[in-house]
């Protein structure tokens, strides 16, 4: 039996896919088609990009063939929402106001890290916007879709500039959202959250459950990813397991460029 090829999978709660995040990672698992795949989940709820560059060390020590990176929500979340960046600054070390110029910086020792001591195929993602109104006119959603926007083009040029695949779920995600637009991501509240850890954890209802109660379709809060939301997010990452690993590297940009202009025309 061939070896299997290691993937390893970086990233904050949307990569942990514990409680009520639905769990993509377990989800490609067991796909027939990724059998050839051992997936080695590095996903630490509330991480900001800072973290995910404290934690390579664990990576590298997989001795990974591909690392997928999925890492800014929190960065983009502690900026909008002053009562996060707090609680960031005691749970995660957080010091000053994040910034999209701080975030590109820590994404790009992440891949530069990773080039230095593994020999894996790398690919950054885009991130999945919170909230699910991309032309919302309320403050903090608009700030949102503002910085996500922002985000994704940093996510994009890392990876041009490095030499990584990148992975276009914000232009996926952005894309089915301006079709049908839903809730805006007014304000954030912990009780909630708090709330939803007793549906899942006590009275066992599944995420998607707890995403219809809440009224939210492709999330199961507004920032957690249900079954539909990571469909989304699977099939993009599924597009780049499928590659030999002899393909991926430098030119490996179509992906992003064909949905760019479709997302940019959205903002």
């Amino acid at each position: 039996m061939a070896e299997r090829e290691v993937v390893a999978c970086l990233g904050s709660s949307t990569t942990a896919g514990r409680g009520q995040a639905f769990d993509w990672i377990g989800e490609l698992a067991r796909r027939p088609q990724n059998s050839r795949f051992a997936f080695r989940n590095f996903g630490v709820g509330g991480d900001l990009a800072m973290n995910a560059l404290a934690r390579v060390t664990d990576v590298v020590a997989a001795r990974p063939d591909r690392v997928i990176v999925i890492i800014g929500s929190n960065d983009i979340l502690a900026t909008v929402f002053p009562f996060l960046r707090r609680i960031y600054r005691v749970t995660k070390g957080l010091r000053g106001r994040p910034s999209a110029a701080r975030f590109e910086a820590d994404l790009t020792a992440i891949v530069r890290r990773l080039k230095a001591e593994t020999h894996a195929a790398i690919a950054l993602a885009s991130l999945a916007e919170v909230g699910e109104a991309p032309q919302s006119s309320d403050p903090a959603q608009a700030a949102l879709n503002r910085l996500y926007a922002e985000y994704r083009g940093i996510v994009q040029r890392v990876a041009a500039e490095e030499s990584a695949t990148y992975l276009p779920l914000y232009e996926a995600f952005h894309a089915t959202l301006s079709a049908d637009p839903g809730r805006a991501f007014s304000h954030f509240n912990p009780l909630p959250f708090y709330r939803d850890t007793f549906r899942f954890f006590v009275r066992h209802w599944s995420g998607d459950e707890i995403a219809e109660a809440n009224g939210w379709r492709f999330h199961v809060d507004g920032i957690h990813l249900n079954r539909r939301g990571a469909t989304i997010l699977m099939d993009v990452v599924q597009a780049f397991l499928d590659r030999p690993l002899s393909t991926l590297g430098a030119a490996d940009q179509d992906a992003g460029d064909e949905h760019e202009q479709a997302a940019d025309h959205d903002l």
